[in-house]
Protein backbone atom coordinates (compact mmCIF):
# COMPACT_ATOMS: atom_id res chain seq x y z
CA UNK A 1 0.00 0.00 0.00
CA UNK A 2 1.44 3.35 -1.03
CA UNK A 3 0.23 6.38 0.89
CA UNK A 4 1.13 9.94 1.75
CA UNK A 5 -0.63 9.97 5.08
CA UNK A 6 0.24 10.16 8.75
CA UNK A 7 -0.96 7.75 11.39
CA UNK A 8 -3.06 10.54 12.93
CA UNK A 9 -5.27 12.99 10.99
CA UNK A 10 -4.53 15.51 13.77
CA UNK A 11 -1.00 15.70 12.33
CA UNK A 12 -2.02 16.49 8.75
CA UNK A 13 -4.47 18.31 6.52
CA UNK A 14 -7.99 16.96 6.17
CA UNK A 15 -7.32 14.36 3.44
CA UNK A 16 -5.97 10.82 3.80
CA UNK A 17 -4.95 9.28 0.46
CA UNK A 18 -3.44 5.97 -0.55
CA UNK A 19 -3.14 3.60 -3.50
CA UNK A 20 -4.23 -0.02 -3.18
CA UNK A 21 -1.45 -2.56 -3.74
CA UNK A 22 -1.69 -6.24 -4.57
CA UNK A 23 -1.79 -7.29 -0.89
CA UNK A 24 -5.03 -5.36 -0.29
CA UNK A 25 -6.71 -6.00 -3.64
CA UNK A 26 -10.13 -7.59 -3.24
CA UNK A 27 -10.56 -6.51 0.37
CA UNK A 28 -13.42 -4.41 1.75
CA UNK A 29 -12.99 -0.65 1.50
CA UNK A 30 -13.61 -0.09 5.21
CA UNK A 31 -11.16 -2.85 6.17
CA UNK A 32 -8.38 -1.44 3.99
CA UNK A 33 -8.81 2.09 5.37
CA UNK A 34 -8.96 0.82 8.95
CA UNK A 35 -5.75 -1.15 8.49
CA UNK A 36 -3.85 1.91 7.31
CA UNK A 37 -5.41 4.69 9.37
CA UNK A 38 -4.66 4.06 13.05
CA UNK A 39 -6.42 7.12 14.44
CA UNK A 40 -9.96 6.21 13.29
CA UNK A 41 -11.98 3.20 14.35
CA UNK A 42 -13.55 0.95 11.75
CA UNK A 43 -16.99 2.11 12.87
CA UNK A 44 -15.97 5.73 12.33
CA UNK A 45 -14.58 4.89 8.88
CA UNK A 46 -17.81 3.08 7.96
CA UNK A 47 -19.76 6.17 9.00
CA UNK A 48 -17.54 8.41 6.86
CA UNK A 49 -17.98 6.10 3.86
CA UNK A 50 -21.77 6.12 4.22
CA UNK A 51 -21.80 9.92 4.48
CA UNK A 52 -19.93 10.26 1.17
CA UNK A 53 -16.54 11.27 2.54
CA UNK A 54 -14.61 8.52 0.73
CA UNK A 55 -13.83 8.33 -2.98
CA UNK A 56 -12.31 5.56 -5.09
CA UNK A 57 -10.74 6.84 -8.28
CA UNK A 58 -12.54 10.14 -7.74
CA UNK A 59 -15.98 8.54 -7.46
CA UNK A 60 -17.88 8.57 -4.16
CA UNK A 61 -18.40 5.11 -2.69
CA UNK A 62 -21.00 4.88 0.06
CA UNK A 63 -20.87 1.11 0.63
CA UNK A 64 -18.30 0.03 3.30
CA UNK A 65 -18.14 -3.52 1.90
CA UNK A 66 -17.13 -2.32 -1.58
CA UNK A 67 -14.20 -4.43 -2.80
CA UNK A 68 -11.16 -2.45 -3.88
CA UNK A 69 -8.86 -3.28 -6.79
CA UNK A 70 -5.11 -3.00 -7.16
CA UNK A 71 -4.19 0.52 -8.25
CA UNK A 72 -7.38 2.13 -6.88
CA UNK A 73 -6.74 5.64 -5.53
CA UNK A 74 -8.58 5.99 -2.22
CA UNK A 75 -9.26 9.34 -0.59
CA UNK A 76 -10.90 9.91 2.79
CA UNK A 77 -11.82 13.53 3.52
CA UNK A 78 -12.49 14.41 7.14
CA UNK A 79 -15.45 16.73 7.68
CA UNK A 80 -14.76 20.37 8.43
CA UNK A 81 -14.15 20.93 12.15
CA UNK A 82 -17.14 21.86 14.24
CA UNK A 83 -17.36 23.69 17.51
CA UNK A 84 -15.62 21.51 20.10
CA UNK A 85 -18.00 19.13 21.84
CA UNK A 86 -15.84 18.70 24.94
CA UNK A 87 -16.35 21.20 27.71
CA UNK A 88 -13.56 23.04 29.43
CA UNK A 89 -12.57 21.55 32.76
CA UNK A 90 -10.41 23.13 35.44
CA UNK A 91 -7.68 20.51 35.27
CA UNK A 92 -4.20 21.58 36.30
CA UNK A 93 -1.65 21.46 33.46
CA UNK A 94 2.06 22.26 33.51
CA UNK A 95 2.58 25.00 30.92
CA UNK A 96 6.19 25.11 29.71
CA UNK A 97 5.72 27.82 27.08
CA UNK A 98 2.79 29.80 25.71
CA UNK A 99 2.18 32.65 23.30
CA UNK A 100 -0.68 33.66 21.00
CA UNK A 101 0.26 30.93 18.50
CA UNK A 102 0.90 27.79 20.53
CA UNK A 103 1.27 26.23 23.94
CA UNK A 104 3.76 23.60 25.14
CA UNK A 105 2.68 21.44 28.06
CA UNK A 106 4.38 18.77 30.15
CA UNK A 107 1.77 16.01 30.29
CA UNK A 108 1.72 13.78 33.36
CA UNK A 109 1.29 10.04 33.00
CA UNK A 110 -2.35 9.02 33.30
CA UNK A 111 -3.77 12.02 31.43
CA UNK A 112 -5.47 11.13 28.14
CA UNK A 113 -4.72 13.62 25.37
CA UNK A 114 -8.17 13.84 23.77
CA UNK A 115 -11.67 12.49 24.41
CA UNK A 116 -12.51 9.02 23.16
CA UNK A 117 -14.24 5.83 24.13
CA UNK A 118 -14.12 5.48 27.90
CA UNK A 119 -12.51 8.91 28.34
CA UNK A 120 -15.03 11.54 27.32
CA UNK A 121 -13.98 13.91 30.10
CA UNK A 122 -10.90 14.64 32.15
CA UNK A 123 -8.56 14.86 29.16
CA UNK A 124 -5.85 17.30 28.13
CA UNK A 125 -8.25 18.74 25.56
CA UNK A 126 -10.76 19.52 28.32
CA UNK A 127 -7.99 21.21 30.29
CA UNK A 128 -6.84 23.20 27.25
CA UNK A 129 -10.34 24.40 26.40
CA UNK A 130 -10.61 25.76 29.94
CA UNK A 131 -7.11 27.26 29.87
CA UNK A 132 -7.14 28.72 26.35
CA UNK A 133 -10.80 29.48 25.83
CA UNK A 134 -11.64 30.10 22.17
CA UNK A 135 -8.00 30.46 21.09
CA UNK A 136 -7.45 26.81 20.10
CA UNK A 137 -7.13 25.68 16.51
CA UNK A 138 -10.13 23.73 15.24
CA UNK A 139 -8.35 21.97 12.41
CA UNK A 140 -7.68 18.90 14.51
CA UNK A 141 -11.34 17.95 14.48
CA UNK A 142 -14.32 18.18 16.77
CA UNK A 143 -12.82 16.23 19.66
CA UNK A 144 -9.19 17.31 19.25
CA UNK A 145 -8.97 21.10 18.95
CA UNK A 146 -5.37 22.21 18.55
CA UNK A 147 -3.81 18.75 18.89
CA UNK A 148 -0.85 18.36 16.52
CA UNK A 149 0.67 15.15 17.89
CA UNK A 150 -0.02 12.73 20.70
CA UNK A 151 1.65 10.63 23.34
CA UNK A 152 0.01 7.69 25.07
CA UNK A 153 -2.06 8.14 28.20
CA UNK A 154 0.58 6.45 30.35
CA UNK A 155 3.56 8.18 28.72
CA UNK A 156 4.69 11.41 30.37
CA UNK A 157 6.31 14.39 28.73
CA UNK A 158 6.18 17.26 26.28
CA UNK A 159 3.45 18.15 23.78
CA UNK A 160 2.96 21.22 21.60
CA UNK A 161 -0.61 22.35 20.89
CA UNK A 162 -1.64 24.88 18.23
CA UNK A 163 -3.77 27.88 19.15
CA UNK A 164 -4.39 29.05 15.56
CA UNK A 165 -5.05 27.24 12.32
CA UNK A 166 -1.93 28.81 10.80
CA UNK A 167 0.21 27.49 13.65
CA UNK A 168 -1.45 24.09 13.35
CA UNK A 169 -0.62 23.82 9.65
CA UNK A 170 2.98 24.92 10.22
CA UNK A 171 3.52 22.48 13.08
CA UNK A 172 1.75 19.64 11.27
CA UNK A 173 4.08 20.07 8.30
CA UNK A 174 7.09 19.69 10.60
CA UNK A 175 5.72 16.56 12.23
CA UNK A 176 4.92 15.14 8.78
CA UNK A 177 8.55 15.78 7.78
CA UNK A 178 9.83 14.14 11.00
CA UNK A 179 12.79 16.53 11.22
CA UNK A 180 14.32 15.50 7.89
CA UNK A 181 14.62 19.07 6.66
CA UNK A 182 13.95 21.12 9.78
CA UNK A 183 14.79 21.38 13.48
CA UNK A 184 12.05 19.06 14.77
CA UNK A 185 13.41 16.72 17.45
CA UNK A 186 11.60 14.26 19.69
CA UNK A 187 13.60 12.19 22.16
CA UNK A 188 12.19 9.75 24.69
CA UNK A 189 13.80 8.18 27.75
CA UNK A 190 12.86 4.53 28.21
CA UNK A 191 13.64 2.00 30.92
CA UNK A 192 13.68 -1.41 29.25
CA UNK A 193 14.28 -4.99 30.30
CA UNK A 194 17.74 -6.33 29.50
CA UNK A 195 20.16 -4.58 27.19
CA UNK A 196 21.10 -4.77 23.51
CA UNK A 197 24.56 -6.08 22.68
CA UNK A 198 25.40 -2.83 20.88
CA UNK A 199 25.35 0.67 22.34
CA UNK A 200 23.17 2.14 19.61
CA UNK A 201 21.17 1.07 16.61
CA UNK A 202 18.08 1.49 14.46
CA UNK A 203 14.87 -0.52 14.32
CA UNK A 204 13.21 -0.45 10.90
CA UNK A 205 10.04 -2.53 11.11
CA UNK A 206 6.60 -1.83 9.66
CA UNK A 207 3.67 -1.55 12.05
CA UNK A 208 -0.03 -2.32 11.71
CA UNK A 209 -3.04 -3.04 13.87
CA UNK A 210 -2.75 -6.48 15.42
CA UNK A 211 -5.10 -8.96 13.79
CA UNK A 212 -5.47 -10.71 17.15
CA UNK A 213 -6.26 -7.56 19.14
CA UNK A 214 -7.27 -4.36 17.35
CA UNK A 215 -6.33 -2.33 20.43
CA UNK A 216 -2.68 -3.30 19.95
CA UNK A 217 -0.05 -2.68 17.29
CA UNK A 218 2.18 -5.38 15.82
CA UNK A 219 5.27 -5.62 13.63
CA UNK A 220 4.37 -6.91 10.17
CA UNK A 221 6.61 -8.19 7.39
CA UNK A 222 4.44 -6.97 4.51
CA UNK A 223 2.22 -3.89 4.14
CA UNK A 224 1.68 -1.91 7.36
CA UNK A 225 3.14 1.52 8.04
CA UNK A 226 6.82 2.34 7.64
CA UNK A 227 8.30 2.88 11.12
CA UNK A 228 11.87 3.71 12.18
CA UNK A 229 13.21 4.18 15.71
CA UNK A 230 16.80 5.16 16.52
CA UNK A 231 17.99 4.07 19.98
CA UNK A 232 21.03 4.53 22.17
CA UNK A 233 21.92 2.88 25.46
CA UNK A 234 22.56 5.52 28.11
CA UNK A 235 23.08 3.29 31.15
CA UNK A 236 23.03 -0.41 32.01
CA UNK A 237 21.94 -1.84 35.36
CA UNK A 238 23.09 -5.11 36.88
CA UNK A 239 26.02 -7.11 38.13
CA UNK A 240 29.19 -7.16 36.05
CA UNK A 241 29.26 -10.96 35.91
CA UNK A 242 25.66 -11.31 34.67
CA UNK A 243 23.62 -10.00 31.75
CA UNK A 244 22.18 -6.56 32.51
CA UNK A 245 18.81 -6.60 34.24
CA UNK A 246 17.66 -3.40 32.56
CA UNK A 247 18.83 -0.35 30.63
CA UNK A 248 18.11 3.34 30.30
CA UNK A 249 17.74 4.14 26.62
CA UNK A 250 17.15 7.21 24.52
CA UNK A 251 14.81 6.68 21.58
CA UNK A 252 14.40 9.12 18.72
CA UNK A 253 11.60 8.82 16.21
CA UNK A 254 12.12 9.02 12.48
CA UNK A 255 8.42 8.24 12.07
CA UNK A 256 5.54 8.77 14.47
CA UNK A 257 3.37 5.67 14.59
CA UNK A 258 1.01 4.63 17.36
CA UNK A 259 2.87 2.79 20.17
CA UNK A 260 5.99 2.85 17.99
CA UNK A 261 8.70 2.80 20.66
CA UNK A 262 6.84 0.30 22.81
CA UNK A 263 6.28 -2.16 19.96
CA UNK A 264 9.74 -1.74 18.44
CA UNK A 265 11.55 -2.32 21.74
CA UNK A 266 9.43 -5.39 22.47
CA UNK A 267 10.15 -6.63 18.95
CA UNK A 268 13.91 -6.67 19.63
CA UNK A 269 13.44 -8.38 22.99
CA UNK A 270 13.67 -5.37 25.30
CA UNK A 271 10.14 -4.26 26.21
CA UNK A 272 9.58 -1.28 28.43
CA UNK A 273 9.34 -1.93 32.14
CA UNK A 274 5.72 -1.64 33.23
CA UNK A 275 4.27 -2.18 29.75
CA UNK A 276 1.52 -4.73 30.31
CA UNK A 277 0.48 -4.67 26.65
CA UNK A 278 3.83 -5.49 25.06
CA UNK A 279 5.98 -6.76 27.92
CA UNK A 280 3.67 -8.78 30.15
CA UNK A 281 5.89 -11.84 29.81
CA UNK A 282 8.66 -10.08 31.72
CA UNK A 283 6.64 -9.64 34.93
CA UNK A 284 8.22 -12.73 36.43
CA UNK A 285 11.61 -11.01 36.34
CA UNK A 286 10.45 -8.60 39.04
CA UNK A 287 9.24 -11.46 41.24
CA UNK A 288 12.79 -12.80 41.51
CA UNK A 289 14.28 -9.50 42.64
CA UNK A 290 14.99 -8.38 46.19
CA UNK A 291 13.37 -5.42 47.86
CA UNK A 292 13.20 -2.49 47.46
CA UNK A 293 13.70 -2.84 43.68
CA UNK A 294 11.09 -5.58 43.46
CA UNK A 295 8.48 -3.30 44.98
CA UNK A 296 9.48 -0.36 42.79
CA UNK A 297 9.04 -2.36 39.60
CA UNK A 298 5.85 -4.10 40.69
CA UNK A 299 4.41 -0.76 41.77
CA UNK A 300 5.28 1.00 38.50
CA UNK A 301 1.88 0.91 36.84
CA UNK A 302 2.68 2.31 33.41
CA UNK A 303 5.21 1.91 30.62
CA UNK A 304 8.52 3.52 31.64
CA UNK A 305 8.56 6.07 28.83
CA UNK A 306 9.08 9.83 29.09
CA UNK A 307 9.00 12.33 26.22
CA UNK A 308 11.78 14.47 27.62
CA UNK A 309 12.94 16.49 24.59
CA UNK A 310 10.92 18.47 22.07
CA UNK A 311 12.31 20.97 19.58
CA UNK A 312 10.64 22.61 16.59
CA UNK A 313 10.54 25.75 14.49
CA UNK A 314 8.05 28.35 15.68
CA UNK A 315 5.47 28.44 12.87
CA UNK A 316 5.07 32.23 13.09
CA UNK A 317 8.55 33.66 13.64
CA UNK A 318 10.80 30.83 12.43
CA UNK A 319 12.81 30.61 15.66
CA UNK A 320 13.87 27.19 16.91
CA UNK A 321 12.29 26.37 20.26
CA UNK A 322 13.80 23.60 22.37
CA UNK A 323 12.34 22.21 25.58
CA UNK A 324 13.50 19.56 28.03
CA UNK A 325 11.39 17.94 30.73
CA UNK A 326 12.91 16.41 33.87
CA UNK A 327 11.97 12.88 34.82
CA UNK A 328 8.68 12.71 36.75
CA UNK A 329 8.94 11.37 40.31
CA UNK A 330 7.86 7.80 39.54
CA UNK A 331 10.33 7.46 36.66
CA UNK A 332 13.13 9.05 38.70
CA UNK A 333 12.47 6.72 41.66
CA UNK A 334 12.54 3.63 39.45
CA UNK A 335 15.73 4.81 37.76
CA UNK A 336 17.36 5.40 41.16
CA UNK A 337 16.37 1.90 42.31
CA UNK A 338 17.89 0.35 39.19
CA UNK A 339 21.10 2.35 39.61
CA UNK A 340 21.48 0.87 43.12
CA UNK A 341 20.94 -2.71 41.89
Amino acid sequence: MTDNSLDDPAEQDQDFTLTVDAADAGKRLDAVLAAHLDALSRNRIQSLIKSGDVTVGGAKIVEPKYRVNEGDALCLTLPEPEDPEPQGENISIAVVFEDEHLIVVDKPAGLVVHPGAGNWTGTLVNALIHHCGDSLSGIGGVKRPGIVHRIDKDTSGLLVVAKTDQAHKGLAAQFADHGKTGPLERAYSALVWGTPSALKGTINANLARSQANRQKIAVVKTSGRHAVTHWQVKERFGNDDQPALASLMECRLETGRTHQIRVHMAHVGHPLIGDDDYGAGFKTKANRLDEPLKGLIQGFNRQALHAGLLAFEHPANGKTLRFESPYPADFANLLSGLQKF
